[in-house]
């Protein structure tokens, strides 16, 4: 037959038990939850201790035994089963989540949903942070504590509006060796888990209705290997907790006092609860023996007290360090005379307050199978088959990258969910940048970004898909880890702060001065690219000196910034005024008479570099003698022109001048090397060279235009025609296309 929900309302629970196993099948009805057949089978060796599957194939052959007597009175086949984890190595972790919401909205399932989703993450998250061990450990639960509404508690978000909601959440773990030994186990018996809960919240399901929950409780199911413990308060279960101590820990007793096997000391245990003065039993040697029921209490007294000291002081841990108002004990352990009432004196609370619940609470209970117990032992196995209903819950299995993946199934797996538990890295998934560079300028720390690479690939079996795209079952999926972008590359002169030129008027005419920068104390050109760590200083002066040499006017006679005597080292900043009686080349001051490195530090070195800057006028003034950069055509004229009417005005000079006022021949004995569109040219004959002594040497029609502008380039940026060149120089002439 199919599964479970195939089969209409009938459920299948199996409470997979230390000492014993449990089958229960019903359904659920408008009356209450109607126990068809109940079937109970004990192991017949040791193959669970402690609450752990230690024999997976023992295990299963005694799943398989249940399954065929109830498939038989029920007279159909069980193919799903609902099965509950022991809490030996529970793990718990409660957290708060929040959601803000751009505005005010109605809240919605969806969205309540999506909050205890993010709880989940976020608690998942904190307990591999917290995990000290090497086992791998999946959530198999959880429960929302409580709820918040603009920071207020309510019962139930739903329906309400708000802008921020909340809540308090309990997020429970069981090592993978846990859940895997019961899959295992209950394959092998030819079933399939249908919904996996805990032990804790089964037993709630009946023990603790919710009307009761307003109460300050604890719940204690004391089983054979472990005593799971739940509290509740307010409304909610607030804290799950366990210790692995239970009933086969005073069985181990009576075998060592009675000299019996275990089943034997399992049976004068059991006759304990019957109040008979003797109890008859036969010892390992065959011999019939008798012993008094006291004295077997007297032995269990010392272990007893031991055993509800460790729940008494977990309650009080789990509940804030203080006892709870009343204590409910279910399971077979919790029977044994004298429990209840050491409990309730470890508790320090009144004994009528801590009480074993059996029959009294399965009044929504009907049992239709009249052979059925209606005692403590039957709490968890049927609120195993309760869980159904209030949480569907399972595993899945998919493939990732070739591994395959077991996933707790909460109904909305995504790729990243199977991302996060093969620790898939993070940066893997999102595109990632390239380095960054990281500098100072003025002081000031400055980054720049290298760019995005591109995201993961993710493929669904064969299919495009993304992060958020769900699985199911059997998916394969593929990702492909996203690719860096490139490393942050940046020029000295892109950075704004040396794009605008500083203006200085000089004898009446405004002229634009490129800045320089200084990285690292070393005075750098604009295509310097700039590394992580430099550290860049602007400067935003030009001396007298280094203005004169830019202009290649050398100052004669007094000079005046803002009108008030200077020398050749004054500084002069932005629209400052600078006269001075431009002089013949004979009047440059000697080398003797510039301030050396040492004498003047960066900005000797500046004054040095700013030989090959060029500049720019930008006023239709014209200067107070000598040649004026205004005179020659702009840069959107022809270079034909412009060499005609440099010429132009070095005949009109040389023509004012006598023979005793020309001054001495130059150095010619300087030469530069320059790649001209992509031929290694030399220059010679001048002391120094620029941008249009190229087209001295280089093959470049000059009337072929047909009234095109010519494009000028040096080392790749914008060039004018009286840019400075120097050795190792590229540079490109063109026609600009049409």
């Amino acid at each position: 037959m199919g599964g479970v929900k195939s089969q209409g309302s009938l459920v299948f629970g199996l409470d997979i038990g230390t000492r014993s196993i449990v089958g229960t099948v019903g359904y659920k009805a408008d009356d209450g939850f109607h126990v068809l057949a109940q079937e109970i089978k004990e192991h017949e060796s040791r193959a669970m201790l402690d609450g752990q599957i230690h024999d997976i194939g023992k295990v299963g052959n005694t799943i398989l035994e249940v399954k065929k007597n109830l498939e038989s009175r029920l007279g159909k086949q069980l193919g799903e089963v609902c099965i509950a984890a022991a809490g030996r190595v529970l793990r718990t972790v409660t957290v708060n989540v929040a959601e803000d919401f751009e505005s005010e909205k109605e809240i919605t399932d969806e969205d309540i949903y999506n909050l205890s989703m993010s709880g989940i993450e976020q608690a998942y998250t904190e307990f591999q942070s917290q995990n000290d061990t090497d086992m791998k450990f999946y959530c198999v639960g959880y429960t929302p504590v409580r709820y918040y509404l603009n920071g207020y508690q309510i019962g139930n978000l739903e329906g309400h509006k708000a802008k921020k909601i909340s809540a308090d959440l309990i997020a429970t773990f069981l090592p993978d060796d846990v859940v895997d030994g019961l899959y295992k186990a209950v394959e092998h018996a030819g079933l399939h888990v249908a919904n996996l809960t805990l032990e804790p919240i089964a037993a709630i399901q009946v023990a603790i209705p919710d009307k009761f929950r307003l109460l300050n409780l604890a719940l204690v199911d004391v089983g054979a290997g472990t005593s799971d413990i739940s509290i509740t308060k307010d409304g909610s279960i607030i804290a799950y907790g366990m210790i692995p101590v239970a009933g086969d820990s005073l069985t181990d007793v009576i075998v060592q006092k009675c000299l019996v096997d275990f089943d034997m000391a399992e049976h004068i245990k059991r006759s304990l609860r019957t109040g008979e003065p003797e109890i008859e039993f036969t010892d390992i040697m065959g011999l019939p023996q008798k012993v008094k029921a006291a004295e077997i209490t007297e032995a269990l007294a010392p272990y007893i007290d031991d055993m509800t000291s460790r729940v008494s002081d977990e309650i009080k841990k789990l509940n804030g360090d203080k006892p709870v108002s009343a204590v409910f004990v279910v399971g077979g352990g919790g029977m044994v005379p004298g429990y209840t009432e050491k409990l309730s004196e470890s508790l320090g609370i009144l004994k009528e307050r801590v009480a074993i619940r059996g029959e009294d609470v399965m009044k929504e209970i009907i049992f239709e199978d009249k052979d059925a117990h209606k005692d403590s032992l039957m709490v968890t196995p049927i609120g195993i088959c309760l869980s159904f209903y209030a949480q569907s819950n399972n595993f899945i299995f998919v493939t990732f990258n070739g591994e395959r993946l077991k996933l707790y199934d909460n109904g909305h797996l995504s790729v990243s969910d199977a991302a996060l538990q093969v620790a898939f890295p993070n940066e893997d998934l999102f595109p990632k940048r390239g380095k960054a560079i990281t500098f100072t300028i003025g002081g000031k720390s400055r980054i720049v970004r290298g760019t995005e690479g591109e995201s993961s690939q993710i493929l669904i079996n064969d299919e495009p898909a993304d992060l958020y795209t769900q699985i199911h079952s059997g998916d394969i999926i593929e990702v492909k880890a996203s690719t860096p972008g490139s490393d942050a590359a940046f020029k000295l002169g892109e950075l704004a702060e040396l794009k605008t030129p500083i203006k200085i008027s000089v004898n009446g005419k405004i002229f634009e001065f490129p800045k320089k920068a200084l990285v690292n104390g070393e005075l750098q050109e604009t295509f310097y690219e700039i590394q992580d760590g430099d550290d860049i200083k602007v400067n935003n002066f030009y001396t007298v000196e280094q203005i004169t040499e830019f202009l290649d006017t050398p100052a004669a006679g007094d000079i005046k910034v803002n009108q008030t005597p200077a020398v050749l080292k004054t500084k002069v900043y932005e629209d400052f005024t600078l006269d001075y009686t431009i002089g013949s080349h004979d009047h440059k001051t000697s080398k003797s008479e510039k301030p050396s490195a040492k004498e003047d530090g960066a900005e000797s070195e500046t004054a040095d570099a700013a030989e090959n800057t060029s500049v720019s006028g930008a006023s239709d003034q014209p200067a107070s003698g000598g040649v004026s950069f205004a005179d020659l055509p702009d840069d959107d004229g022809t270079a034909a022109e412009m060499k005609e009417k440099m010429a132009e005005m070095s005949e009109a000079e040389e023509g004012e001048k006598t023979e005793e006022e020309k001054p001495e021949g130059p150095d010619l004995t300087t030469q530069v090397s320059v790649n001209a569109n992509g031929r290694m040219l030399t220059l010679t004959g001048k002391e120094s060279y620029v941008y249009v002594d190229v087209f001295d040497k280089l093959n470049f029609d000059l009337k072929a235009g047909n009234g095109r502008k010519i494009i000028t380039k040096l080392n790749g940026k914008n060039a004018q025609y009286l840019e400075p060149i120097k050795d190792g120089d590229v540079i490109e002439v063109r026609w600009e296309e049409k």
